[in-house]
């Protein structure tokens, strides 16, 4: 039997991350997302001492870069100095991108600050701010950025019955999709390794992967870019003398990314697409409790308006529409106070008012493209595409990239490809296709108008 305790799990930090390719955005945007990831520190540290923690670990990637700026560093040693003050401990580990070797400035850290080394898995007890023994923390530092040893197999608990045993690692589990292959390890693995808990760093996704024991990935403490959306944190888990283990999610975040989507179906008018997108904006504006937000929009589904979506002058100039009425409606105050909104970017993903099921089962050349489309496998396209691809998968700084729009974009372009060419070959195909149904039924669309007219039909 152990004693109950409360501690903060929270990882990649990031701090003074670099925010790109926001050159259109107004100086008040850039400036929040410049201090977001200070912030997110100071928010952390406010947490932990207003939940009243008995201490903090962190799973690696404090900084953005191994040579870390001097900015991060006396902003991380002057919060940890507020948490060592009202005596609660921090543990932490450092990951790939702040790898020991790193630069970093000689600076005093306090003595409740214990940072794990990068030679070998070691262990320290964790006290509950009354001073009784809560655990043992375990952990190892990566010394360089490319760490592809199994980490995970060093690990030993304590022996130590009775004793909560975390473990910190920051690794990929079970080869996550779309991050390196740092650290890999099992979760099979971990599950058996004969901890509690293990604090996981590395995926910028919050994950409870399992329980009892926990294997957890707390995310990152502020979202960097427009592919990471949603609430980010840290995890405070709560621990009973026989281990009851209780995770609570607290967002963080100073500044939240977004992808809002909407849907052009039955939409006919700009004025009623325009409408929709100021309200999908400030909805989850309202969503964000008092954080502003940046959100890309993407247009999705068929309808009328897919036409002059296609055009990349309409679709600049609904996305300067869009910014210009949300910043109205909010007013001067916007410019230093938040929640405020900016729409950052907006993509159309949207098709014409197709019937590709109906077509399909048509006995014609378009029926027999999209029928050959639909039997056509995206493991298949990726061939195709590889081979395409190939001069530019050559290049070893665009390989990775390409590889990426590969597994993201495939299904996506084959979508497109059979919308785009089943719009073309109808558009070709119109005035023979008037013509068939003309001998089928005797009439004219032109002459079917006029009956309908006649015997009292709405136009």
């Amino acid at each position: 039997m152990g004693v109950s305790f409360r501690f903060i799990h929270a990882a990649d930090l990031h701090v003074d991350s670099p925010f790109r390719g926001l050159a259109e955005a107004p100086p008040h945007v850039r400036e929040a997302l410049q201090s977001s990831t200070f912030q997110a520190v100071r928010n952390l540290v406010e947490t932990a001492l207003r939940e009243k923690v008995d201490f903090v670990v962190v799973s690696g990637d404090l900084y953005d870069t191994a040579d870390r700026s001097l900015r991060a560093q006396l902003t991380l040693q002057r919060e940890w100095q507020q948490l060592h003050a009202q005596g609660v401990r921090l543990f932490v580990i450092h990951g790939n991108h702040d790898p020991l070797s790193g630069g970093k400035a000689d600076l005093a850290w306090p003595e409740s600050v214990h940072f794990f080394g990068a030679d070998k898995v070691s262990s320290v007890p964790a006290y509950t701010r009354s001073g009784s023994l809560a655990a043992y923390v375990h952990g190892i530092s990566y010394g360089t950025r490319a760490v592809t040893a199994n980490l995970a197999s060093g690990y030993k608990p304590a022996n130590m019955e009775g004793v909560y045993q975390i473990a910190l690692l920051h690794g990929n589990v079970d080869g996550h999709a779309g991050h390196d292959p740092y650290a890999p390890c099992s979760l099979q693995e971990l599950v058996g390794a004969g901890f509690h808990y293990w604090a996981l760093g590395h995926i910028h996704q919050r994950a409870v992967l399992h329980t009892y024991p926990h294997v957890v990935y707390a995310g990152n403490t502020q979202g960097r870019h427009a592919k990471e959306t949603g609430a980010k944190g840290c995890y405070l888990v709560d621990v009973s003398a026989s281990h009851e283990t209780k995770l609570q999610f607290i967002p963080l975040d100073a500044v939240r990314w977004e992808t809002l989507r909407v849907s052009i179906e039955g939409l006919a008018a700009e004025q009623s697409l325009m409408d929709e997108l100021e309200r999908t904006a400030l909805d989850a504006l309202e969503r964000c409790e008092g954080r502003p937000l940046v959100a890309r929009v993407c247009l999705e589904g068929r309808g009328q308006l897919h036409g002059q979506l296609t055009n990349p002058g309409f679709a600049l100039e609904l996305l300067d529409g869009l910014r210009e009425r949300i910043r109205q409606m909010e007013g001067p105050a916007s410019l230093a106070e938040t929640p405020w909104c900016w729409i950052s970017g907006l993509a159309a993903e949207t098709g014409a008012e197709l019937d590709l099921a109906v077509l399909s089962e048509e006995d014609s050349f378009i029926g027999e493209l999209l029928r050959g489309s639909y039997a056509l496998e995206v493991d298949e396209l990726q061939v195709l595409l590889g081979e395409a691809l190939q001069p530019l998968s050559a290049q070893a700084r665009l390989r990775k990239l390409v590889r990426s729009l590969q597994e993201e974009h495939a299904q996506l372009w084959l979508q497109q490809a059979r919308e785009i060419a089943a719009g073309l070959l109808i558009e070709d195909a119109a005035p023979q296709r008037e013509e068939k149904r003309r001998d089928e039924t005797g009439q004219s669309a032109e002459n079917r108008h006029d009956d309908a007219w006649q015997e009292g039909e709405p136009e």
